[in-house]
Formats: C-alpha cells, structure tokens, sequence
C-alpha cells in the first residue's frame, strides 16, 4: 500500500525481517519514524557500544513520518508558552537551540552522506489574503517579538513583497521567517533507517507491541528485554503506554498535483522553494517539490474516540476541501491534475505543547505532542532523548520542555472526555470554515465579519 507520494516517488525496497527471538539490549526503541531513528542516532553517537533495538509496526516511516507536508521547521509547537517565564538571555538561548534544528540536520546529512532534497528556502507564515487576516497576522506579529523573536527571525512582507516570493490570489502580505527548510521525508526516514543499522542498531519491521511489562516487549514472534525503553509512536500511541489520556491523535491531509510547467511556475513563483502557509485558521501548509509538483495540505480531521487513522484514498471526500483550498489560492491550477492524495495522524498533546520525559526509576523515556510540527521537533527531541537516557547534562536536558515524571504529571492536561472533543473539533471546523466564506464574500456586512472573527478568536485562546 503506497501511504503518501513521497514513498511513492522511491523505488521499491525489501522490507526487513520480524524479530523471531528474545533479545537483550541496553536500548529498546518502539517505532521507527524520526523520533525512534533519532534518538537511536545519537544514542549510539554519544555510546557506540550500546545495545539498541527499534521495533517497527510496518516499515520504517509507516506513521507521521512519512506522510507530513515535508517541512523541517526550526522551531516547535508552544514553544512561546515554554520560553516566555525565562529571562530574556535564557528565552534567546532557547529560541537558539530550536534555529539550530535545521543546522544540525544539515550537519548529520553532510556527515552520514543523506540526499532528502533539503532546501532553504524559509518560510510564508500566514500569508494574508483579506483585510481582516492582515490585521490578524500583524497582531500575531507583534506577539512573536513579545515572546523573544527578533526581526530576524521574523518580519513583514507587503503585498508587492509577497508577490516577489509567492503569487497566491489576492495577496496583501504575510510574515516570512528564515527557520525553515523543506525535504523528502521518506528519503530522510530511508537514510536515517540505513545509518543506525551501519552503526550497529538493530532494526525490525513487521513486528508490532502487542505487551509491555515494565521494560519487557513481545512481539507476535520474539520479545526484547531493555534496560530502557522508548515508545517512539506520537500520533500512532496507543493503550500500551497510557500516553493518549495527554496525546490524540488527529489527521493531517496533503495533495500533492502533477508536475507543473516552468510557464505555470512562473506565474506562482517560489523559485526559492519556500514552505507557505495562508492566514486563515484551517492551518493550510505547502511547497515546491523538487521535481516539479505543488504539495499541499490543511489539517483538521479528527476520528470519534481518537482513532488512529491510516488508509487514505484521493477520493476520499475531505480531500476535496483540500483541493478548493489550493485552487482558492492559485486560480491558475484550476485544470491541473492531483495526482496523489494521503494521510497521517499526528500527536496533539492538550495544551499544545510537546515534551520529552524520562523516568530512570521505570526505564520509560518519551517524546511527543509535536503538534505538526515534528519533522524539525524530532531532531530536537531525539537529541535531547538520548542525552537523558545517557544522564548527559547537557543544555539540551535543561530546555523547558524537559520534565521528570513528577513535573510532567504536573503540566500535563487531559484531554476532555467524548463526546465533548469530538462536538468541539466539528463545531470549530465549522466556525472557521464559515469566517473563510464570509471573507469572501465583500458584500457581507462588517459586522457579522468582526464578530465572527472575536468568536473564533476566542476559540482559539480556549484550545491552546
């Protein structure tokens, strides 16, 4: 089954082998997308002779790894909340570490011999296409500078500015920030799966959790017993590790089009291949690929219960919403062709925020509620993974969202009980639909359109 077009567009590989035995290791690593391949790497960067298996449900990269939108962000969800009770010298400290994400990949690309198409080309944060979303993102610009970013990190661009980056319909300016590139993930995720097995990591696919006890895992054909274990699931967790009473799982569904003529390039632009996004709230998120395809995604979708969704079809009906949202934005794709459709379930933790916890006394280390946003977070994190599990002391273990366990029940939320989250997701998907139609329609009156606006606003502070 071909989950996403960026497996796609790869040739074909054997999928490894099932652990058929019991196995003892120092490391035992469950999931084998960015965060277990990661912290699996450096682990075995900083300790060379550690023992360390990755268990993986299917084949590497099965889950949010390689189905995202392809963007590698140097930055992580909530990271405002996180760094905003720190001193200034510490807040610009912390908001070093999380520009540097994109840095250290490069470096690790650069060292280990990775191609994953990797361009730097930043990044069109909330690109406005109505008065009323100007407004919006320039307030939310202010906000940023507020919580410690410079100018630097982030500024304006006018409509004559956005033109000369990206042509959308209807442009009236946006927020451009350097902190990002783009990539291939199934690339990443193959090369990164190869690199740890040549330093020694043992690598199984096909071989789903079904038990834990403590740190002991089987398999339906083999267990492992670990000193440490690490579920590396996010969006994909489960009721093995109890990490979904803070974590759900909620979907996020990219399109990606044929391959666009240099004449329709032309008229969009991105010669730079920056990562975009528009200023209205159903969190849309695209790029130029590499070879010539549009990506280009929006999430939302949210199962009863949080179910983990994972088989998606391009005729699925919510992917038409996806296709009206690009076509909104780029008229001049009306007649072009989307060739692939896709899904993944990504973690949302319920206050927004992701962590990274371990608890030597259980041997359990975690990673998670990356928000969308854990192509780059990943990096961070299994950096951060491994220094803990190693009792490293490092700047890294001392960044805000490093808890114990007794800190970590502390600033944990649940999530609210069913039926109120799914109630919620659907009433807020409504609202924010109805506010995009009502922008575009001009002959609506202004009122109705302020106070939609307020009510959504508040939505919003209420959910995060």
């Amino acid at each position: 089954m071909a989950i996403s077009y960026w497996f796609d567009n790869l040739p074909p590989t054997p999928t490894r082998a099932p652990l058929q035995h019991a196995l003892d290791v120092d490391v035992a690593i469950i999931g084998a997308g960015f965060t277990g391949l990661w912290t699996a790497y450096y682990l075995k960067q900083h300790n060379p002779q550690l023992s360390v298996a990755i268990v993986e449900a299917d084949h590497a990269g099965f889950g949010a790894s390689g189905r995202n939108g392809g963007w590698l962000i140097g930055g992580i969800a909530g990271e405002g909340k996180y760094l905003a009770a720190l001193d200034r010298s510490q807040c610009r400290a912390g908001y070093q570490q999380l520009y540097g994400i994109i840095d250290e990949v490069e470096r690790v690309l650069q060292k280990e011999q990775i191609d994953c198409d990797l361009t730097r080309g930043g990044m069109i944060y909330a690109a406005a296409r109505y008065p009323e979303q100007r407004s919006r993102i320039q307030a939310e610009l202010k906000g940023l500078y507020a919580d410690g970013h410079t100018e630097e990190d982030f500024r304006w661009l006018d409509a004559s500015q956005l033109a000369q980056q990206m042509r959308i319909h209807n442009g009236y300016g946006g927020i451009y920030s350097p902190h990002c590139a783009v990539i291939q993930p199934a690339k990443l995720i193959r090369g990164l799966a190869t690199c740890v097995e040549r330093l020694g990591v043992q690598l199984f696919e096909q071989s789903s959790v079904i038990s834990i006890s403590g740190t002991h895992l089987c398999t339906p054909q083999g267990e492992i017993s670990a000193s440490v274990v690490v579920p590396a699931t996010e969006g994909f967790s489960d009721r093995l590790m109890q990490i979904k009473r803070y974590v759900l799982p909620v979907q996020s569904l990219v399109i990606a089009t044929e391959p666009l003529s240099a004449s329709l390039w032309d008229e969009i632009g991105m010669e730079q291949r920056p990562a975009f996004s528009d200023g209205g709230r159903l969190t849309t998120y695209g790029h130029r690929a590499a070879d010539g395809r549009l990506i280009f995604g929006a999430r939302g979708g949210y199962e009863f219960g949080g179910k983990v969704r994972h088989r998606f079809s391009l005729s699925d009906p919510e992917f038409r919403l996806r296709e009206d949202l690009m076509r909104e934005l780029f008229p001049q794709l009306q007649q072009t062709k989307i060739s692939h459709g896709w899904g993944g379930s990504l973690g949302m933790a319920r206050n927004f925020a992701p962590f990274a916890v371990f608890d030597p006394a259980s041997g359990v280390a975690s990673a998670g509620g990356y928000g969308g946003e854990g192509v780059g977070a990943t990096n961070l994190f299994g950096r951060t993974l491994a220094d803990l599990i190693l009792g490293r002391e490092s700047d890294l273990t001392r960044l805000p969202w490093v808890f114990t366990p007794a800190t970590h029940q502390q600033a944990l939320r649940r999530w609210e009980p069913e039926p109120l989250r799914w109630i919620t997701y659907k009433t807020i998907l409504t609202l924010f639909s109805w506010e995009d139609r009502l922008y575009r329609q001009q002959s609506a009156p202004q009122l109705l359109k302020a106070l939609t606006g307020g009510v959504c606003n508040q939505l919003e502070r209420l959910i995060h």
